[in-house]
């Protein structure tokens, strides 16, 4: 039966609907109304730029290549990476799982920024490389190959986060009937190991290839001028008003592509049938190479896709000790080893001010969205009316929408010249940043929050109410602490994310507050200055040594959750 609401539920309820309308459903209109209607009437002069455009023609079918061919590569090291650590009998596997795992502490512009300087024009493996073969030039890390290697390690983490369940999951008495009945370790890997691993793969081919879509960093910083992606010529767009309905219109594009993809590969998924494992579960043991020859082919291999994860860390962490002649130069000399960057960092206000606008952007839009995702899931988790799945959707739109449409979405309504009601809470360019950051958090706060809320037991209300306790108390209360360690690591994984976030802030940072993804991108342009390249390997190791302590911190509350 429904509910009755009272005024308070009403005021909520009014509330959310203000900010979804607000803040993710105007912003929307008002860029299709930009793009598609001028000076009254209708027009597709935009879309009729776009087909003009030769280079607009061939980021859009660069975006799509780079997507298609990070489901292969991605898909294959992934993989590989998971069983190299999880599957296989690997000498060090503990050593190479954390080498595999450093993509989950550096990401975006950073991880980008890290492997051109490795790669890059100056870097040390192009040097080494040069001095074999004297021919090569030294921008050869550059275009489709760079971007689709960097983007191939970057992607992996999600490989580690959800294969490695996978892996762990399947049941060893299947594996041990195989063996009896005669079938090679190949086999048994192919027909009995692998189907396993369907549902889980196709869920990570899907956001693989949604990632490659929309693709910022690394094609912005090693594409070069012949591999330009749908998201930097968006950049490139916006950064002029008589150009912006074009990028507007390519985002809009961008979104409707992730739409259609998303529709077709869900049905897709629903009609496959999927290997299951017996009800009475055995561990999985780690399988042993029997062949001499390709034991030791693997366990090369282990250690080559080791070096490559680890190289840009290691080097990044030495060059952030070094003085700015020696990472012009390229070259290690470890008597000009020097803590000056890191004094710099914390002594300089100008140095250590992009830190602390991050910080105060990524933890703020952090418990924001929380709070909203906390909010709409108890509304939704208790379906008082009819009307109450509409928040669901609410807070699920901007999962389907890139960034680049939310932040254009946003400037678009920033810069109306109407409807003032919807602008009162865009007072200024620094606070839109903001709201974009807490509008790109929310559906992955609902979805996890959502979650937990299933799990609460509905007998702990019915007593607090009994109690006389009221529905905000009871909130408070019993309801609150009881999903506290995941809603802590939710805030924590979401202010991991933001922390150098590149992608939303390029729109709409505010030129006196610049967060520390631009800065870092800054830092590899070729008119940096020496002292902003050297500040650049300390924001890196400063972003990796939070977000470590950020993910560590995430573990700890879902053991607490866990032992609840």
């Amino acid at each position: 039966m429904r509910k009755r609401l009272n005024w308070k539920d009403w005021l909520i309820r009014l509330g959310i609907i203000w900010l979804i309308f607000t803040l993710i459903i105007y912003p929307n209109i008002e860029l299709l109304s930009g793009v598609f209607y001028k000076n009254g009437s209708f027009t597709l002069d935009a879309f009729n730029k776009i087909i003009r455009s030769e280079r607009a023609m061939s980021s859009i079918f660069n975006s799509f290549i780079l997507a298609i061919s990070m489901v292969f590569t991605v898909n294959i090291v992934g993989t590989l990476i998971v069983l190299l650590t999880e599957y296989w009998d690997i000498k060090g596997a503990k050593i190479l799982k954390l080498g595999y795992m450093s993509s989950l502490v550096y990401g975006g512009i950073v991880l980008a920024t890290g492997y051109k300087f490795v790669y890059g024009a100056n870097g040390i493996v192009t040097k080494t490389l040069t001095s074999i073969i004297p021919g090569l030039a030294s921008n050869w890390f550059q275009g489709f190959g760079a971007v689709l290697f960097i983007m191939t390690f970057a992607c992996t983490s999600n490989h580690i986060m959800f294969l490695t369940n996978a892996v762990r999951s399947v049941d060893y008495h299947t594996i041990e009937a195989a063996k009896n009945m005669g079938a090679s370790p190949l086999k048994v890997f192919f027909k009995v190991v692998f189907p396993t691993f369907k549902p889980t793969l196709f869920a990570l081919t899907i956001l693989t290839f949604l990632t490659g879509l929309s693709a910022v960093s690394a094609p912005l910083i090693v594409g070069g001028k012949n591999f330009q992606t749908i998201n930097p010529l968006i950049i490139s767009f916006a950064k002029t008003t008589s150009s912006r309905d074009l990028a507007a219109l390519l985002a809009i594009m961008l979104g409707l592509a992730t739409i259609i993809l998303l529709t077709l590969l869900n049905r897709v998924e629903k009609g496959g049938n999927y290997v299951s494992v017996s009800k009475t579960k055995a561990s999985l043991k780690k399988q042993v190479i029997s062949s001499p020859i390709w034991n030791i082919v693997v366990h090369i291999i282990a250690y080559i896709l080791f070096l490559i994860y680890m190289l840009p860390i290691v080097l990044i962490i030495l060059y952030s000790f070094t003085d700015s002649l020696t990472i012009k130069t390229g070259s290690l000399d470890f008597s000009k080893f020097t803590l000056a960057n890191y004094a710099n960092l914390f002594t300089d206000a100008q140095s250590f001010r992009p830190y602390l606008v991050s910080v105060v952007y990524a933890i703020v839009a952090a418990v924001l969205a929380t709070i909203i995702a906390i909010i709409i899931s108890r509304i939704v988790h208790k379906n008082k009316t009819k009307f109450d799945k509409f928040f669901e959707y609410g807070a699920l739109i901007p999962w389907i929408l890139p960034g680049t449409l939310i932040a254009l979405g946003l400037m678009f309504t920033f810069n109306s010249p109407h409807l003032i009601l919807f602008n009162i809470v865009l007072v200024g360019t620094v606070f839109i940043l903001l709201i974009a950051y807490t509008i790109q958090k929310l559906p992955f706060s609902y979805r996890m929050i959502r979650a937990v809320f299933f799990s609460i037991d509905n007998d702990m209300e019915e007593a607090a109410r009994s109690m006389g306790a009221s529905s905000f108390y009871t909130m408070v209360r019993v309801i609150i602490p009881y999903i506290l360690p995941v809603v802590l690591s939710v805030v924590v994984l979401n202010f991991n994310s933001l922390l150098s976030d590149y992608d939303l802030s390029v729109f709409l940072y505010h030129p006196l507050f610049q967060p520390l993804g631009i800065v870092i991108k800054q830092s590899t342009d070729e008119t940096a200055t020496l002292n902003a390249q050297a500040m650049m390997f300390v924001y890196s190791v400063i972003l990796m040594i939070m977000s470590s302590a950020a993910l560590y911190l995430s573990s700890l509350f879902q053991g607490k959750r866990g032992k609840r």
